[in-house]
């Protein structure tokens, strides 16, 4: 099975495309190797438009999938057609290309098309038949044969079926990870140094996101120092998320002004409800988030929801509190203000301590000035690694001073850890018993590790792993 936490960077992994037609089950199977919900899915065809990407894992192939726009036929400026052109970008950056078809609906005429293309464009091409469950999808895998790429693979991205002959079919493409014993001795350093060295040549991704009418788009303006974005009094004027290049400090940036987020019991217009979604995509998309709030009607349950999906997303989170000058003009007062603010953040997200919180109004400008330094610091703390020597002289302090719980009367090893990824810091803790571990005990050293590696405000990810028996293998060898 997929696991949600491949063990290495992005960066360095090989390239796996997922490419097809539209409503083929494209995002679904991407969400299944992926591990967690990253690409929305629906019945209507063309809900993706980029090409989102994500570290995967199948079993001990670990790599870095693609998920693509569904191909289409049209030529010209039109979204489709832009569309399909970053779709062919990502089968020739991609090491293998699955290829997948809907094998209910048969082969159609735009699945021959496209594998036409395929096989003048790319020479690892799998083919995967798709929705293959029960007996509806067996005339349509029948079909594929015919399109001339291979013997195809049957699955069902929904229900997981198929994907060790998946696996299988990559396994020939893609060198499976070393085993556990060999953790220790993975270069993850110098991959961690490429994950980080790859995102400094990119814009860092700035979204700005809110409740409707808190002041985003004058907050975009503010920032660039041009009218870029149409403001005004009435709610909702943002519908689409827009993107603007920008520099702040010789740092190329890529700032994101959003649509308004309401209550989802409020959202009853379809235009609305794509809005929202669009909104989504940009807070997966991006590097660091600012929730922004109004002064005069601050952290509502909506406020809450959406910093809690940036924090469940991983996305680096401020708080961005615009219209301060409407705040009481008693200093007391104001204090008390901020005060219940930070509590009630506290209270909220215990799971990400510190959260930055900046005040400033948007329309006159004061304050403005202390948003960008507070992003560009907690960006950095995103992006934080500690080195595996230095880590595991931690862990051995951390089991002294608290040692792990019994387990069936024994206690716990924690035998190793490392740092397995940034953006958000994540790291892999191999120990003897990890569904015996408990939630206590791994937030003790979330926690701690906060603390004493300096990472305050920012999620943060431990995942465990067990290690292999070593006589396992030779026990299967006398047999």
């Amino acid at each position: 099975m997929p696991s949600a936490d491949p063990p290495t960077s992005a960066a360095a992994l090989p390239r796996v495309a997922i490419v097809g037609r539209p409503n083929v089950g494209k995002s679904t199977l991407f969400n299944r190797l992926v591990g967690k919900r990253h690409a929305i899915v629906d019945d209507t065809p063309g809900v993706t438009r980029d090409v989102r990407e994500s570290p995967a894992q199948l079993g001990d192939l670990a790599f870095t999938l693609l998920d693509t726009a569904g191909w289409e036929t049209i030529g010209g400026e039109a979204l489709e057609a832009r569309m399909r052109r970053f779709t062919e970008r990502a089968v020739d950056s991609a090491d293998v290309v699955l290829f997948l078809i809907d094998a209910r609906a048969g082969v159609l005429p735009l699945d021959e098309s496209f594998a036409n293309w395929l096989r003048r464009r790319s020479s690892k091409v799998i083919l995967v038949a798709n929705k293959c469950e029960g007996r509806a999808g067996q005339n349509g895998l029948a079909e594929a044969h015919g399109l001339g790429l291979g013997q195809p693979i049957p699955i069902s991205a929904e229900h997981a079926e198929g994907l060790s002959d998946l696996h299988e079919a990559l396994g020939r493409h893609i060198e499976p990870m070393p085993d556990e014993e060999d953790a220790p001795e993975l270069d993850v350093e110098r991959v961690l140094d490429a994950d980080a060295e790859e995102a400094a040549k990119r814009p860092m991704m700035l979204a700005i996101v809110g409740r409707p009418n808190v002041g985003k788009s004058t907050l975009v303006n503010r920032l660039v120092g041009e009218e870029r974005m149409l403001t005004g009094p009435e709610a909702g004027i943002t519908r689409d998320s827009i993107r603007v290049e920008w520099q702040w400090r010789n740092r190329k940036i890529r700032l994101i002004d959003t649509a308004g987020m309401r209550r989802r019991s409020r959202i009853d217009e379809k235009l609305e409800q794509a809005s929202v979604a669009d909104t989504l995509d940009a807070i997966r998309l991006a590097d660091v988030v600012v929730v922004v709030l109004d002064a005069g009607d601050m952290l509502e349950k909506q406020d809450l929801a959406v910093a809690g999906r940036v924090i469940e997303e991983g996305r680096a989170l401020v708080i961005a509190v615009n219209k301060t000058d409407l705040l009481a003009d008693d200093r007391r007062e104001a204090n008390k203000q901020w005060r219940k603010l930070s509590d009630r953040l506290e209270a909220s997200f215990a799971q990400v301590k510190d959260v930055p919180i900046v005040g400033f109004s948007a329309l006159t400008g004061r304050g403005v000035e202390r948003l960008m330094p507070k992003v560009f610091e907690t960006y950095d703390i995103w992006n934080k690694r500690v080195k595996t020597p230095k880590l595991n002289r931690w862990l051995r302090e951390m089991e002294v001073l608290h040692p792990p719980p019994l387990a069936k009367g024994r206690r716990i090893r924690l035998r190793f850890m490392t740092q397995i990824k940034i953006r958000p810091p994540t790291f892999m803790l191999s120990c003897s018993q990890p569904d015996e571990l408990g939630n206590d005990y791994v937030r003790y050293l979330m926690n701690r590790l906060r603390e004493d590696f300096d990472m305050p405000g920012v999620p943060m990810r431990i995942t465990m792993r067990k290690p292999d028996n070593p006589f396992a293998s030779r026990a299967k060898k006398q047999r």
